[in-house]
């Protein structure tokens, strides 16, 4: 509750630990997450199969594709994200999803393209959710391919 209003205000995790977590998940996950040109395809749950591709990897930096690949949805309904992992602060974040270009730390509102105000933060709690819910499952992994 908050002080002020008195309306339910949900807790957020500060981006920084967020990204932290979303590291230490995606190293439980991808175990060579610093060797280029590796793709990876999990399947969850007996329904949900995902690509992680690693498209570059640097001594510091590991910039990967995350994208579902159902065949029978539509695109729009496909997550799809750009994760910058970086080895020597040991995090990771939300480069750009579904297409969007980069985020902004945060946005005023409104705005012409409808942004919310925390975006990044809510797309990096997003790849948080879904690292969990894949741990959580035990994805099989294929490949790599």
């Amino acid at each position: 509750m908050s002080q002020t209003t008195g309306k339910y205000v949900p807790h957020l995790p500060s981006m920084q630990a967020l990204c932290e977590l979303n590291y230490s998940r995606f190293l439980r996950m991808l175990p060579d997450c610093d060797t280029r040109s590796l793709t990876y395809r999990f399947s969850v749950a007996g329904q949900f199969t995902y690509c992680v591709t690693i498209d570059e990897a640097a001594r510091y930096t590991t910039t990967l594709t995350v994208e579902q690949v159902n065949i029978g949805a539509p695109a729009y309904l496909k997550p799809s994200m750009s994760v910058r992992l970086y080895h020597d602060a040991r995090m990771a974040e939300v480069i750009t999803s579904q297409n969007t270009g980069a985020f902004k730390p945060s946005y005023d509102y409104p705005n012409n393209k409808m942004r919310q105000r925390n975006e990044k933060l809510m797309i990096n709690i997003f790849l948080a959710e879904w690292l969990q819910f894949c741990l959580k499952n035990k994805p099989t992994v294929s490949a790599p391919v």
